[in-house]
């Protein structure tokens, strides 16, 4: 699975929406699959197991968005980090005595047949850790502006157009704040920028300034993504 695929992104918020009233079980799965087309966990149909997992107990919806070295979102165990890190990204279905995590990947049958299969793993707590949408959104506005003064010092190939970025809006799902919305949306414009970052013809020590810059960025944006999505079920304190 492609890290910048929005299939785990697009099930926290619509699941989220959904288990808070704001939205029905069809609408939810629906969303989803306009986006991954048919999705299946293990052999069971999405709504099949969503419906499963709320006469379980679910609770909440987490997303978790890792990196090689940076394991956000995640509190293991090591089996479930790993897929996760691979992918990119994981769901975590919060219920009321355990946690399943929820790893997507490519569902290719045949030649027609494109969608996604998620994998359930054991899962640990929700990491206590995370921040805030209006501290992530403090600490995205500090890493633009580091990132800004460092690469402005570095001469190079342009980082991309932004008529390229048209499609990447971060939109989330209703009963979301506001506040969640915009920094949804600027960090996810912000990971398609950083997908489009070229070193090609720089210096070594030009790649390195801007390859710190870049992981600053890309940490503070994956985090801005991950406490966006879980704002539905912050207090509403809005600026």
């Amino acid at each position: 699975m492609r890290p910048e695929s929005p299939v785990s992104a697009i099930l926290v918020a619509w699941g989220n929406a959904w288990l808070s009233g704001h939205a029905g079980l069809d609408e939810a799965a629906d969303h989803v699959e306009k986006i991954s087309g048919p999705t299946v966990v293990g052999e069971v149909p999405l709504r099949a197991h969503l419906a499963e997992l709320r006469a379980d107990g679910l609770r909440e919806l987490r997303l978790a968005l890792p990196a090689p070295g940076d394991p956000l979102g995640l509190s293991g165990p090591p089996a479930f980090n790993s897929a996760a890190v691979d992918a990119g990204q994981a769901v975590i279905a919060v219920l009321a005595d355990r946690c399943r995590g929820l790893v997507p990947s490519p569902d290719l049958r045949g030649s027609s047949y494109v969608g996604v299969r998620l994998t359930v793993h054991d899962s640990g707590p929700v990491r206590p850790d995370l921040p805030s949408v209006a501290e992530a959104e403090q600490q995205l506005a500090a890493a633009m502006r580091a990132a800004t003064e460092a690469l402005g010092s570095v001469d190079g190939p342009a980082q991309g157009r932004p008529d390229r970025l048209a499609h990447a809006d971060g939109t989330l799902a209703p009963g979301y704040p506001a506040r969640a919305h915009r920094v949804s949306a600027l960090a996810t414009r912000l990971a398609a920028v950083l997908r489009l970052a070229d070193e090609r013809g720089l210096t070594s020590g030009q790649i390195a300034v801007r390859g710190t810059a870049l992981r600053d960025l890309d940490h503070a944006v994956r985090q801005a993504i991950v406490a966006a999505h879980h704002a539905i079920f912050e207090p509403v304190r809005e600026p």
